[in-house]
């Protein structure tokens, strides 16, 4: 028996890519007894209802992360949420830094105290690995996002809500990822790069939907979750994708890392690795160090960064990878 069988679960940014995977992945795999899609765009809730028409047990719900009683009435009677809203765009929230607080930080305040008001099981929250040692806007509101997050735990009382965060690197042709970018630059023959050195992690989306799902079956509330995923240099990646092109260095955009990071060298103390993923542990009292007690310590000064990464896709390993996207 799964956990999500005849439950409700709801998925805020629910028209998003990683949205529409997952609930998608959720109606064939499980039987919820009713997922609500939450999102504030009415054209993409037409679409989705047009793409998943033929599921009966899918709601959409209008509303916004930042109208905390919108959210107080889209939670009543939901057992669990998977917080996926944000605004993600580097640039775009460098130059509008004030919303980006509103939806990624207070966003993540309302989705908090609602969350606990209504008594919800379990809550997952989307990170970035921009949020590891953040140099701009976005990265600097999803950390304190996650920190909200794992310190909803501390204070739901008698609720007994749960919060976990997952963190992971960019998601390969979802929108605003680099590859489709690519693609529509292949017909004017030069790909612009921001310099050549630059390294990312990728991740396809349907391995971001499956880790992210398993979560929820494995938290008890606290933990961040890092998948073990490989790196890409960009070049690399322009090189495979179209060899007749030229490439062209256009310079760091502003906001923008040389490479990212998904845990940070004063999160090694404590981080516990396994085969396929990092936990960093909460600093909390109560927390039970036997909670994922088959994880081994990572050691001192331990960093996983996209430039030190153990796993790289180059060639025909790359090509291979490029097909699932």
């Amino acid at each position: 028996m799964s956990i999500f069988n005849n439950k409700v679960i709801l998925v805020t940014g629910g028209t998003g890519s990683f949205g529409k995977k997952c609930i998608y992945t959720l109606l064939k795999r499980y039987n919820p007894r009713k997922i609500i899609v939450y999102s504030r765009d009415e054209l993409k809730q037409y679409e989705m209802q047009q793409q998943f028409k033929d599921f009966r047990n899918i709601r959409f719900f209008i509303g916004d992360v930042r109208d905390k009683e919108r959210l107080m009435m889209a939670f009543c009677d939901v057992d669990f949420i998977l917080h996926a809203a944000a605004l993600k765009q580097v640039p775009a929230m460098e130059y509008n830094p004030v919303e980006g607080v509103k939806t990624n930080t207070i966003g993540a305040m309302n989705i908090i105290d609602a969350a606990i008001e209504r008594n919800v099981k379990k809550v997952i929250a989307l990170s970035t690995d921009k949020a590891c040692n953040p140099i701009n806007l976005y990265g600097a509101t999803k950390l304190c996002s996650d920190k909200l997050f794992i310190s909803g735990n501390a204070y739901s009382g008698k609720a007994n809500t749960r919060f976990s965060v997952v963190r992971y690197g960019n998601v390969a042709g979802s929108r605003g990822s680099v590859i489709p970018f690519f693609i529509q630059k292949i017909k004017e023959g030069i790909l612009p790069i921001t310099d050549k050195r630059m390294t990312r992690f990728f991740i396809t989306l349907q391995q971001a939907v499956d880790f992210v799902i398993k979560r929820f079956e494995i938290m008890h509330g606290g933990e961040l979750f890092v998948p073990k995923i490989p790196s890409v240099k960009i070049t690399e990646l322009a090189r495979v994708m179209a060899p007749e092109c030229k490439i062209k260095f256009v310079g760091i955009r502003p906001g923008e890392k040389l490479h990212e990071a998904m845990i940070s060298e004063d999160d090694a103390r404590n981080t516990l690795e396994f085969k396929d993923s990092y936990i960093v542990k909460p600093s909390f009292p109560w927390w039970d160090d036997k909670n994922h007690y088959k994880g081994k310590a990572v050691p001192d000064g331990f960093r996983y960064s996209s430039d030190t990464n153990k796993n790289w896709l180059e060639g025909k390993g790359l090509k291979e990878f490029l097909k699932l996207v």
